[in-house]
């Protein structure tokens, strides 16, 4: 069942749901959807358990847990996450559990793999078949464009038509298009298609990205001067590239650090063994910070409210070397 037809028609859940398909952004949106439609928010503490499948020590707590006795409710929910990362021996031990999941409970699987695709390992979806509600995140033309006209709404903005299309072609994984509309509604309730050109967030200047990976690891001055460097090459416009870097490296680490260790989209995915780490240091409370930062500068440069875009990236980067990126 594709991602927007399970958010339209509202299955009934069963004993095991499978989130797959590739898109790691509507992956987190259908278990939300998931666990607000299983249980009430009161109850949740008493009757959910969640384990990252390749920090798990065994899959035994997995059994147990799908196993246990609801506590003042109609289900006990047990949520494997990251399942595509497990090797082959506990993967074969949580497929086992799921056999056998008792009446009224409820196991989901995250096994973001392709599922109509032949690859190794099998993906539980195909091993299920249809005895699991498979909730397919894959996105295709439709699904984008009606992910980025909710987008639009929710931020109270419209786009040009070509904005539209082109991001709706574009191959660029569903999270990195929120964030670009996100900080191109700040600009401007309407996007136009020169906005986007202008000023998306997908950063291509590597001494951005530079400037972004050395604040992270807290050497602020050499992050600075980095960003001097642009500054000099480009005084008007190396703002942009800078908070953009920032936005995008800190929105990294706070989905790194969200409970359950979070996923990267698919073109960062090859940086999450330098990221992971980062986001363990610096946790979710002060990447959220860092990331809503960025964007408020982000936000003081295009709409002009800021007279010294130098001044700002020395005050930010400051603010964030002192309060988010600091050891301990």
């Amino acid at each position: 069942m594709k991602y927007y037809d399970f958010i339209d028609k509202e299955p009934k859940l069963g004993g095991l749901v499978i989130i797959e398909g590739v898109e790691t952004l509507l992956a987190q949106q259908a278990l939300d959807v998931v666990l607000d439609r299983a249980l009430a928010p009161e109850m949740r503490d008493l009757n959910l358990e969640v384990f990252v499948g390749p920090e798990m020590e065994s899959a035994a707590r997995v059994a147990d847990a799908i196993n246990a006795m609801p506590f003042l409710a109609d289900r006990r929910v047990v949520v494997v996450r990251r399942c595509h990362d497990l090797r082959a021996a506990p993967r074969r031990e949580v497929w086992a559990i799921a056999q056998t999941v008792p009446v009224g409970n409820t196991l989901v699987l995250e096994d973001l793999l392709p599922p109509t695709k032949k690859t190794k390992p099998e993906p539980f979806g195909a091993l299920a078949g249809r005895t699991a509600l498979r909730i397919d995140t894959t996105s295709g033309a439709d699904a984008r464009t009606r992910f980025i006209k909710e987008t639009l709404e929710r931020l109270g903005a419209t786009a040009e038509p070509r904005v539209l299309s082109e991001l709706a072609a574009s191959d660029a994984d569903l999270g990195s298009v929120r964030n670009d509309l996100e900080k191109l509604a700040l600009g401007g309730k309407t996007i136009a298609y020169a906005d986007l050109e202008r000023e998306s967030l997908t950063v291509e200047d590597p001494k951005a990205w530079q400037y972004a990976s050395l604040l992270v690891e807290g050497r602020a001055a050499e992050a600075l001067a980095v960003a001097f460097e642009l500054f000099a090459n480009d005084p008007r416009g190396a703002a942009v590239p800078l908070v953009s870097a920032l936005a995008t490296e800190f929105g990294l680490l706070w989905e790194l650090a969200r409970p359950g260790g979070g996923d990267l989209p698919p073109r960062h995915a090859w940086r999450e063994r330098k990221l992971r780490p980062a986001a363990q240091r610096i946790g979710e409370r002060r990447a959220r910070y860092a990331y809503e930062s960025a964007v408020r500068g982000f936000e003081a440069i295009v709409t002009g409210r800021i007279d010294d875009p130098r001044a700002m990236i020395e005050i930010l980067t400051a603010d964030l070397a002192a309060k988010v990126v600091r050891r301990g």
